[in-house]
């Protein structure tokens, strides 16, 4: 009797101690934190998606631009999802010109078959950043990447003639909601400067040029 009294208490700590490890999905603490600026003169196609938990808990944003013309916009954004007390948070300003106006890039007479590529990832913070340029007549491309344990720092500016894709996604493991999903592609000529930090501390507070 002792002996089946002490199985029932074990397996009762064992059941104890599996609730106290299982995490709900889509709870795990990530946050982000985004600036990013764009002027582009011909064709652009991106979208941004936003939230905090799946389904129908916690918060989304999704917003994109798609189309021809001219586009100068400044997007602020940070995110914070997943944490013990439940605290759910996205904050966003978006301030754009758009404009129907024909574009001043000229396609040359050659493809050119300049390509340039870069891919960068942090499985800690759980962050996946990739830029590419193709088709390239001019490029001046400045790209700044710092990476810890607990940090992700993603910041580019590049001026391009040609075609530009950039690709980012932020999410903390397999269990977790994806705070942030960005894909874009910029035909014509495009000025782009964009930063994009999480991690422990992504907090940032630089100015966008």
């Amino acid at each position: 009797m002792r002996w089946l009294l002490e199985l029932v208490l074990i397996s009762a700590l064992c059941i104890a101690s599996a609730n106290l490890f299982v995490s709900t999905a889509g709870a795990v603490p990530q946050n982000l934190t985004e600036h990013s600026w764009i002027y582009n003169q011909g064709y652009m196609d991106d979208s941004r998606i936003y939230q905090t938990q799946y389904g129908y808990a916690g918060q989304k944003l999704v917003t994109g631009t798609r189309g021809t013309g001219t586009v100068s916009r400044t997007i602020d954004a940070s995110v914070y999802g997943g944490y013990p007390d439940g605290f759910n948070e996205i904050s966003m300003n978006e301030w754009g010109v758009w404009q129907n106006k024909p574009s001043t890039f000229t396609q040359s007479l050659t493809q050119s078959d300049l390509k340039n590529a870069l891919c960068s990832k942090n499985y800690q913070v759980g962050s996946v950043y990739s830029e590419s340029y193709s088709n390239i007549k001019d490029l001046v491309k400045d790209t700044s990447i710092a990476q810890t344990d607990q940090n992700s720092v993603y910041d580019i500016k590049t001026e391009i003639q040609g075609t530009a894709r950039i690709g980012a996604r932020v999410q903390k493991s397999s269990s977790s909601v994806a705070a942030y999903s960005m894909s874009g592609t910029y035909m014509g000529y495009s000025n782009i400067h964009m930063t994009l930090e999480t991690g422990n501390a992504s907090i940032l507070t630089l100015p966008c040029p």
